[in-house]
């Protein structure tokens, strides 16, 4: 149990000191299968220890935000997309994190689903701890503390596949 404990405040501390103290652009997609929503647990998130969330990662200067957001589901899931269209932009602000995220339908073109990998991170605090298509019956079963603030109340595609606009978390 220990063991456990000191991983999620390394991975916590390693979170920070990567992605703390600036406002990060992240490109994240909603992509479903029949009516399973893919999402991604990683680690050393939340007071529970781990988030599930659509797959996305940070923007790279220099690439467009759909070369980003095919590159970030390679990397994550092992799958190819096809990125269809822009649905909403969100906000999450909660220091150390602050985060800008603008999400897209995407559907998937290829590839064998697979734990992927956080570039970023070293091999032995890797974030990413499963990657699996979510029925909306077992998602609405997850806590809300585990849950991205956008997937909370999702009982059927178009609750996600319909939002646009402007949402925001401010975490006091």
């Amino acid at each position: 149990m220990e063991f456990s404990l000191n991983l999620k405040m390394d991975v916590s501390q390693e979170v920070e000191r990567l992605y703390g103290h600036e406002v990060r652009t992240r490109v994240c997609g909603i992509c479903f299968s029949a009516d399973k929503l893919l999402l991604v647990k990683h680690l050393g998130l939340t007071s529970v220890g781990f988030l599930w969330t659509p797959p996305g990662g940070g923007v790279q200067y220099g690439t467009s935000l759909e070369s980003n957001l095919i590159r970030e589901f390679k990397e994550e899931t092992g799958l190819s997309v096809n990125v269809a269209r822009f649905l909403f932009v969100y906000e999450y602000v909660g220091a150390p994190l602050q985060t800008i995220e603008l999400f897209f339908e995407v559907q998937p073109t290829g590839g064998v689903l697979c734990k992927g990998v956080d570039p970023e991170m070293s091999d032995s605090q890797q974030i990413i701890d499963e990657v699996r298509f979510v029925s909306l019956k077992e998602l609405n079963d997850f806590a809300p503390e585990s849950l991205h603030h956008m997937l909370k109340g999702v009982h059927n595609k178009e609750d996600l596949l319909r939002k646009t606009g402007f949402f925001k978390f401010e975490k006091n």
